[in-house]
């Protein structure tokens, strides 16, 4: 296997958000590593901080929000000399951030293609506006490469579709345009948050798949934001599990679906749906996540853990490496090596048999 290169290093990141006289404890040290090529998906409950830590790496967090401490390392080679070169975008100021990251090297595409896109301008403007502005291209060149983008996003008559104003496309249609623009400047990384949310279930795995036939062709790193697990199945490499602002376990995709450590994991692969369960109901993790205006002792999860054991809720558990895995990581003291046993639920063990027989991973 040739050498990995890192594109994208997280460390330590901590961010919090002023609401009233309140501070919201928004990400609570994440650490994060994206690769050339590669595919992370980041995966929790909502308000578990999947959108605010990667806002903060496209510098586009909310007023009241604020980077407390940690890096957010961005490696990219000069597009002349072919030198390396690394910068810490919490370091960087908002006006570099705009002319040398955002959209150049990293572009996002958002959950809903509508406050993406500005409802009174032409799509095709819209497609232009990037490259002109990052590269000072030509109005001519510029028109072509859009119309080639549009081809390759799968929109026919692309030419004729250059004069169409958002409200005249489909949700699909739209989706296709925003990634468009997204590939627009020809950005290393592309940040999905949601990408397919607002979309029915058969434009939905078109959608995943032109984000994959793209992604094969340009070698472009892809991070995915989502709650779903079974759009994780189909596009990861690496999983992140994210609960309270706090990256809760990490691993290969079939670590994570076919070994998982994280009692938190399990409640969210239990709680995917499945047409062949012999259950009436669908399960759901018990409890709600914590407020986190108020200071958390101990594991985050703890109350809505079933396996919880007395230093729960006490100490914060740290990252421990699963045995034989130089992957597989897991913030639970369930996984110290003085831990009492103990076995995923029954269910989820048929769950992930099923699964396995099924090839249900990147099938």
């Amino acid at each position: 296997m040739s050498q990995r290169e890192k594109i994208l290093e997280i460390r330590d990141l901590n961010i919090s958000f002023k609401t009233g006289n309140k501070n919201v404890k928004a990400i609570r040290g994440v650490n994060l590593d994206l690769y050339k090529g590669e595919t992370i998906a980041i995966v929790g409950e909502s308000g578990s901080g999947k959108s605010v830590t990667t806002k903060a790496i496209m510098g586009i967090l909310a007023k009241n929000g604020s980077i407390d401490s940690g890096s957010i390392n961005y490696t990219w080679h000069d597009e002349k000399t072919g030198e390396k070169i690394t910068k810490d975008i919490v370091k960087m100021s908002e006006k570099e951030i705009q002319t040398e990251i955002r959209g150049r090297k990293i572009a996002m595409v958002f959950q809903d293609p509508m406050t993406s896109l500005n409802p009174t301008m032409t799509i095709g403007k819209q497609i232009m506006e990037p490259m002109m502005y990052h590269y000072g291209t030509s109005k001519e060149e510029a028109f072509k490469k859009a119309v080639k983008l549009l081809e390759e996003v799968g929109i026919t008559d692309p030419e004729a579709r250059m004069k169409n104003y958002p409200h005249q496309l489909s949700g699909g249609m739209r989706q296709r345009v925003v990634i468009a623009i997204a590939l627009s400047c020809d950005p290393y990384v592309l940040i999905c948050d949601e990408p397919t949310t607002a979309l029915d279930v058969t434009i939905q795995a078109k959608i995943l798949e032109l984000i994959q036939d793209i992604q094969k062709k340009k070698g472009i790193s892809v991070i995915y934001i989502t709650h779903d697990l079974g759009v994780v199945a189909k596009v990861a490499d690496f999983v992140n599990v994210m609960y309270a602002g706090k990256i809760v376990e990490k691993g290969l995709i079939d670590e994570i679906f076919y070994d998982p450590r994280h009692p938190y994991t399990w409640g969210l692969l239990s709680a995917m749906p499945d047409l062949d369960t012999d259950d009436d109901e669908l399960y759901t993790i018990p409890g709600s996540p914590p407020n986190l205006t108020q200071e958390i002792v101990g594991d985050a999860f703890a109350p809505r853990n079933l396996y919880a054991l007395n230093i729960d809720k006490r100490l914060d558990p740290p990252m421990f490496k699963v045995e034989g895995s130089n992957t597989h990581e897991v913030a639970s003291w369930l996984m110290h090596p003085k831990a009492p046993h103990v076995e995923m639920p029954e269910s989820l063990k048929k769950r992930i048999n099923k699964m396995k027989k099924e090839g249900a991973i990147n099938a």
